[in-house]
């Protein structure tokens, strides 16, 4: 369900790293690195287990071998388990079913939909050997964000054969890049907390043995749509020449 908009905030950092200047030797070979190999996701926020984090990264990276490139720096992104209705989003929540169509769909089908509106949080921490690179990417990072047009991304759910992209926001955190202590004087770490107002669709067709239109399959990837109704005019008479 919230899957795509991790995707999103995956493109959007993607953005943010293609626009990273390099003010240090280590943020040269970041940004010659590439995305992949320069983010990646936690299962926690990183202020709990900083180091931990940065080993499971480093044991898990793909890029194995005597030519894998530094671990660091890298930034590090979890998504916090907690969900927070809000009416604060681009709309509000649709509680009830609303009918609804695709001007793209071929077969015209009618679907119904709702919605959830609401906040996720979310971490991204800044690794680094050095502190002036640490603090550069953070830097650069809030700069970013200090576009309004920079910090909307889009979510895109798959239904009935098509991409429905529904837009979500970052909202600029009030704190600055915080330090997060590891004991480590080799390692900088710094954390920004981030909330994400995102929009999702929840889209229903007709169930297996439901009255449907007989368009598509209930229950697949290509479902079938509600039936639709004709109103009939029982005042309206049949008129012989």
């Amino acid at each position: 369900m919230f899957d795509p908009v991790k995707e999103g905030l995956g493109e959007f950092l993607q953005d943010f790293y293609d626009q990273v200047v390099p003010t240090t030797k280590s943020l040269q070979e970041f940004v010659e690195r590439g995305f992949p190999y320069c983010a990646a996701w936690a299962p926690a926020r990183m202020v709990d287990k900083a180091e931990e984090m940065l080993a499971s990264y480093q044991r898990n990276d793909t890029h194995q071998g005597p030519t894998r490139p530094p671990s660091l720096p890298v930034i590090l992104v979890a998504v916090s388990k907690d969900w927070t209705p809000t009416e604060r989003s681009f709309t509000t929540q649709i509680a009830d079913p609303v009918d609804i169509t695709f001007p793209e769909d071929p077969k015209q089908r009618y679907f119904r939909v709702r919605t959830v509106a609401g906040e996720v949080r979310a971490q991204l921490a800044f690794f680094a050997s050095d502190e002036p690179t640490a603090k550069s990417l953070a830097a650069q990072f809030l700069l970013y964000l200090d576009s309004a047009s920079r910090r909307r991304f889009l979510a895109r759910y798959p239904f009935a054969g098509l991409e429905h992209e529904y837009p979500a926001q970052v909202e600029a955190p009030d704190n600055p890049a915080m330090n997060v202590e590891t004991g480590n004087k080799n390692l900088t770490v710094l954390a920004v907390d981030l909330v994400l107002k995102v929009t999702v669709p929840l889209f229903m067709a007709p169930k297996a043995g439901e009255p449907n239109d007989g368009k598509g399959v209930p229950g697949t990837d290509d479902p079938a749509g509600y039936p639709l109704v004709s109103e009939v005019d029982p005042e309206e008479k049949e008129v012989s020449s």
